[in-house]
């Protein structure tokens, strides 16, 4: 059930000023390379909400970045001030090139000469001044976080939305870690990981290697039922699209998240690769650079991919065996939606520096847009695999501090894990669930034509009870295209799945495992459970 809006105090509202301190925002770690999407960020709303902005980056733990709204206000002005000295001065050209016309020569005609080279010179450097301050705008643009939903809760702590297969985690499975059930029973090998690989990584091994495969075969089968239908997406994806869809080679506090491949070329402008991270980045730029027609809307997408995280950070005992590694199997959903219907009136084009500031907010309308009823889809695929698979589990939305770059909303679902219930009361994540709007439409150039002009799609601001809140934001139709909204969930991540079936299917007096019974079909003779006639 949704969640009331979070009270957020009017210092989001405060009145315009411009700020003159630059902030300390890092620079991309990579060239965008010729064939990139041109991204197109809404300036425009930035610019009117400068104080919306700084409040969302505070409340997202994007400090760094909070002053860039303010940043771009001061550099669109400044360019629409030199925009009106620039009407003067080719004003005074025209006037200077039509006298020019009457006279024959003399000394009038020279100095009216080397007026009119002064002026040319005056608005070259007019134009190039105009071309770095738009090229800075767009890189502190392209440096916030999307808006966060009214549902998001503010500050660090999620909200409890429900739970699956019972209120409360189940008694009497002990305390028994996957890792040393798999070591009994012949399943994990870390040891040998650790010697081909390091830290991060397993073998998978007999009954392991095989609920892999079926887990894969389980969770695809469950997609399929509702509609989805499977891509299986490439692992090596270019560095601006992963940048275009949220995962950056470090994120805002300068941690690794993603792996870099070096160059085997001497030719440093070739476009730079990294290692998937999820196939929600692949997945989202397979349509980068298209145009979807709204009557194929939602396009609904699951396919199982390795997924690579460096996961830099301190080790301790909530890291260890499956639960984080750097390499693994995932099942990912990803879709496109159609953006929603707005309430105001069309925007005017960003290109035309309009000045002033749209003070009328709109109330957002209480319809659900496709992209929610696609992402409650996506949860309800999650609650029913896990019920299936006998799990307990707690639903969450998850608060703003949370949240990637990308995401206007994310919700969780964390397993129960009898091994870890010194650490946030054994729960852990094993899927998710995001909508991040236009976000990544707009950095990858997605769009969706109307047909016939039908349904409005311009930008929707937040409602009057404030807060950085992002209720749907697009561009109007009008007959035109707009940007794609995109959502994205975990249908299946393999590793931390499998140590909470482990755990949770451990029968100390058999020293067995249980495979649940959705899962048996898939497995050799109907296998019930795992270490039948082995020695503990």
């Amino acid at each position: 059930m949704p969640l009331p809006p979070p009270f957020v105090c009017s210092a989001c509202r405060q009145s315009a000023r411009i700020l003159r301190s630059s902030n300390a925002s890092s620079k991309r770690r990579y060239t965008r390379p010729t064939f990139a999407p041109k991204p197109t960020l809404d300036l425009k709303h930035i610019r009117q909400n400068p104080g919306l902005y700084k409040q969302n980056c505070i409340d997202r733990n994007y400090t760094p970045y909070a002053e860039n709204g303010w940043r771009i206000l001061e550099l669109h002005e400044q360019v629409v001030a030199q925009q009106r000295e620039v009407v003067e001065l080719r004003q005074r050209n025209n006037v200077l090139g039509k006298e020019l016309k009457k006279l024959d020569g003399g000394h009038g005609r020279a100095s009216m000469l080397e007026e009119a080279k002064v002026l040319k010179g005056k608005l070259a450097e007019f134009e190039g001044r105009e071309k770095l301050a738009q090229e800075e705008m767009e890189k502190l643009g392209l440096e916030l976080p999307n808006l966060s939903s009214l549902h998001t809760p503010v500050g660090d702590e999620p909200a409890v939305l429900g739970h699956i297969n019972g209120n409360t985690p189940p008694t009497g499975k002990g305390h028994r870690s996957h890792i040393d059930i798999g070591r009994d029973l012949d399943l994990l090998d870390f040891e040998a990981s650790a010697t081909t690989s390091g830290w991060g990584f397993y073998f998978l091994k007999n009954e392991a290697a095989l609920l892999e495969q079926v887990l894969i075969q389980f969770s695809l089968s469950v997609a399929l039922r509702h509609g989805w239908k499977i891509l299986t997406p490439p692992s090596l994806i270019y560095s601006h699209i992963a940048s275009a869809t949220g995962f950056l080679p470090r994120d805002q506090n300068g941690e690794t998240q993603i792996y870099a491949l070096a160059q085997q070329t001497p030719d440093t402008k070739a476009a730079s690769l990294v290692l998937a991270a999820t196939a929600e980045i692949p997945f989202a730029g397979s349509q980068a650079n298209k145009t979807l027609l709204s009557t194929s809307l939602p396009l609904k997408v699951i396919g199982p991919s390795r997924c690579y995280r460096a996961e830099a950070g301190a080790r301790g005992v909530d890291t260890k065996g499956l639960y984080r590694v750097h390499e693994f199997t995932k099942v990912e959903m990803f879709a496109w939606t159609s953006p929603p219907s707005s309430l105001q009136t069309p925007s005017t084009p960003d290109s035309e520096f309009e000045g002033g500031f749209d003070t009328a907010d709109e109330e957002v309308g209480q319809q659900q847009t496709q992209a929610e009823e696609v992402f409650d889809e996506m949860i309800s695929i999650q609650t029913e695999i896990l019920t299936s698979l006998g799990l307990h589990a707690r639903v969450l939305e998850m608060p703003t501090t949370d949240l990637g770059a990308s995401a206007t909303r994310k919700v969780d679902i964390e397993a129960f894990f009898p091994s870890r219930t010194g650490i946030d009361d054994g729960y852990g994540e094993v899927t998710s669930a995001s909508i991040c709007t236009d976000y990544q439409a707009r950095r990858l150039n997605t769009k969706v034509k109307f047909e016939g002009g039908g349904g409005t799609t311009t930008e929707e601001r937040a409602s009057k009870s404030g807060g950085p809140r992002n209720e749907g934001r697009g561009v109007n139709s009008g007959g035109r295209n707009a940007f794609a909204h995109t959502v994205n969930g975990t249908a299946m991540a393999i590793p931390r799945i499998l140590a909470a079936l482990l755990e949770n299917g451990w029968d100390e007096v058999s020293r067995t495992v249980v495979v649940p019974g959705c899962l048996r079909k898939w497995m050799p003779g109907g296998l019930e459970r795992i270490g039948v006639g082995r020695r503990g």
